[in-house]
């Protein structure tokens, strides 16, 4: 019954998502609306392997049944949304999809699939595809291949890619539903390290090329300007009112009986990081643990002494001491300057945040985005809590922000050494030379740099600019970094949320994108239909 209904003939141009992750290229498709503020896509399919990010993408379904046809969505929706407790939260939302026609085709459109294993076969696949598209050969292919064989950081660790890592050849997939399904536009998205990429020689990028024209059935665009050269590929997001310097590489395939409109991205005024995250409530990080000495027996692999720590119960008034401590430290050096902190810490009333908080104002009323992240419906923020770390990690960076702050820039490692040797992590590789940037503030200034799926490891590469919080990103700061709106949920433990934010496309640039597809679609004359 659901199926059929989802198969009816409609006016929107339907969707497949392919490695769909939490959703950042569907949510951009999505949110491009008619005159009349329906949907002019609609997703039919989005297909994801990981068990939270399916979570997430079934949620935002449920959310978008509503919003695509111009209706209200529940409250339920936002009642489950403001539970802090995660294990509740869970059970409200499930409860909710139970209980609406909308959850079933929630449910419906996000799959957990693996492609390429042995249990989703081909042919399993295919049945799928087929149930949700019905006979509609007017649809559009989006989604990207897991990307870490290809990236610059990932190749350097390994030494290169090597040609038996399945995750090189997981585009193969995308690749056979092209042929199979023959989608009218696809859209493939991956890391700049795609274009230097190589396997046994060869670029892996010349071979993409190639099989992506499925003969001389489709042609590839760059969604920025005419091509020239691989380059032409990368899109800059900071050029496109993302506030991140995020660069990928997108394709744009078009079926021949279409054609390309000769429409690119249009450059706009660069956002800053402060201008998306200043205005979020407050929050100070958390202790963890302290280190206390090495072992006296025991020893890691490299041959180094294995530390010793004191695991530590977080409070305020903990807090509050340490950070007393560190900023009479950062006073003896006396380079750096602490302004709001010369009297000492400043009390942070939430303490280290919550799932939701209680929130008005969270960003300019003139910002550009405003419309794009906030729901007054939600009356909060969602995802906001920092995480608990090492009160050496706190010193370091509480100095890094202030070096910030001082400098406009944050601080590698020698600049750390030449304070004080303290200062410097204990790890082998600290005097490589590989890792100088380890420890890295967001300049507030400036887009940020690229949120990637590291940060949901630690927090040192996304340290925030404000001195008075001493803490990394929460997952809403990552994830209006990457321009989710607010009303976006991140479901899973922390850690899962932070992973699926870094792996995101911005839906914001997916949604610029969205407009070149959609007339595409819509000004271009087909003679199979």
């Amino acid at each position: 019954m659901i199926i059929k209904k989802r198969i009816v003939k409609s006016s929107c141009i339907p969707i497949i998502d392919l490695f769909a992750g939490p959703g950042g290229l569907g949510e951009g498709f999505m949110s491009l609306k008619d005159n009349e503020g329906k949907s002019i896509f609609d997703i039919k399919l989005s297909i994801e392997k990981d068990i939270n990010a399916h979570k997430t993408l079934t949620l935002r379904s449920f959310y978008r049944q509503f919003v695509k046809n111009n209706k209200r969505v529940p409250e339920d929706y936002y009642i489950a949304l403001r539970e802090a407790d995660l294990l509740k939260r869970e059970r409200l939302i499930e409860e909710m999809l139970d209980s609406y026609d909308e959850g079933a085709i929630a449910r419906e459109e996000a799959k957990l699939i693996e492609l390429g294993s042995e249990e989703w076969t081909a042919k399993t696949v295919d049945k799928v595809i087929k149930n949700q598209l019905g006979n509609n050969k007017k649809w559009v292919l989006i989604g990207g291949p897991p990307c870490q064989a290809y990236s610059n950081v990932g190749r350097s660790r390994v030494g290169g890619i090597s040609k038996e890592d399945h995750r090189v050849y997981l585009y193969e997939e995308y690749l056979r539903i092209i042929k199979k399904h023959k989608p009218a536009v696809f859209v493939m998205e991956n890391v700049k390290g795609l274009l230097s990429a190589k396997v046994d020689g060869e670029k892996v990028f010349d071979w993409m090329k190639r099989d992506l024209k499925v003969g001389d059935n489709y042609i590839i665009h760059s969604l920025v300007k005419p091509i020239e050269k691989d380059s032409d590929f990368l899109i800059k997001t900071e050029k496109y009112g993302v506030p991140q310097m995020r660069h990928r590489v997108i394709l744009l395939g078009i079926r021949k009986d279409y054609k390309h409109l000769g429409e690119y991205l249009t450059e706009k005024k660069e956002i800053t990081l402060k201008s998306v995250i200043g205005d979020l409530p407050e929050v100070r990080s958390g202790l963890n643990r302290r280190f206390t000495s090495y072992h006296v027996n025991e020893v890691y692999k490299n041959g180094k002494s294995k530390r010793l720590y004191k695991n530590l119960n977080d409070s305020t008034p903990s807090w509050l001491k340490e950070m007393s401590q560190n900023i009479i430290q950062i006073k003896k050096w006396g380079e750096l300057e602490l302004n709001g902190l010369s009297f000492g810490p400043k009390e942070i009333k939430l303490g280290t945040g919550a799932e939701f908080i209680k929130a008005k104002n969270v960003i300019s009323k003139n910002h550009v985005l405003k419309d794009w992240f906030i729901d007054k419906r939600l009356k909060g923020i969602l995802n906001h809590e920092s995480r608990s770390h090492l009160t050496q990690d706190l010193m370091r960076y509480l100095f890094a922000s202030l070096y910030v702050e001082k400098y406009d820039r944050f601080p590698r490692l020698n600049d750390y050494a030449n304070h004080s040797r303290d200062l410097l992590p204990d790890h082998a590789n600290v005097a490589s030379g590989k890792f100088a940037d380890r420890f890295r503030v967001q300049v507030p200034n400036k887009p940020a740099t690229t949120v990637t799926s590291h940060i949901s490891k630690d927090g040192h590469y996304f340290i925030h600019y404000d001195a008075s919080q001493c803490r990394s990103l929460t997952v809403r700061e990552a994830a209006r970094i990457q321009t989710f709106p607010d009303n976006y949920l991140f479901r899973g433990s922390r850690t899962a949320q932070y992973h699926q934010v870094g792996n995101a496309v911005p839906p914001f640039l997916a949604f610029q994108i969205a407009s070149i597809v959609k007339n595409i679609i819509e000004d271009s004359r087909i003679t199979s239909d």
